[in-house]
């Protein structure tokens, strides 16, 4: 499945789908163990968020004598860079740079991590501008000035 052609995942989806990119192949049993170290969610919430996985084409599964197996039609990889492109056209331009602050602050990081993002940043100073415009409407401009 294309990414660019994906439902909106919910949060408690994206713990299931957390799971199964990290065990590639799983059960529900299997996801509600792993889960239950940070959820207490029953075996019928487990059951129906696969389900509903599997209805958005995130997911496949197959029978497997009495239990089914799952498995991710979608790329973890590639679905973070969807959210994160969907999360980056919902602020202004000009709060792009304070939501990369915060995400890169508010994250561990290994030293290979903060190598990386400061080549990134280096090649971006390339292409830099001096002001980054604002990409909202007027109304919304004139909103944020105000505050």
């Amino acid at each position: 499945m294309a990414v660019a052609e994906m439902h909106h995942m919910t949060d408690a989806e994206w713990e299931i789908m957390r799971v199964v990119w990290t065990q590639g192949t799983t059960t529900s049993k299997e996801v509600q163990q792993i889960l239950n170290q940070k959820t207490e969610w029953k075996t019928t919430t487990v059951k129906t968020l696969l389900g509903r996985l599997v209805e958005k084409n995130f997911l496949s599964t197959e029978k497997n004598g009495n239990k089914f197996i799952y498995r991710s039609l979608i790329e973890e990889k590639s679905t973070i860079q969807l959210a994160t492109t969907e999360l980056l056209e919902k602020i202004c331009a000009k709060e792009v740079s304070s939501v990369v602050k915060t995400i890169i602050a508010e994250s561990y990081l290994s030293f290979e991590d903060i190598e990386q993002l400061e080549k990134v940043l280096a090649a971006k100073k390339e292409s830099a501008v001096d002001v980054v415009l604002c990409n909202c409407t007027s109304e919304q401009s004139l909103y944020q000035q105000a505050n």
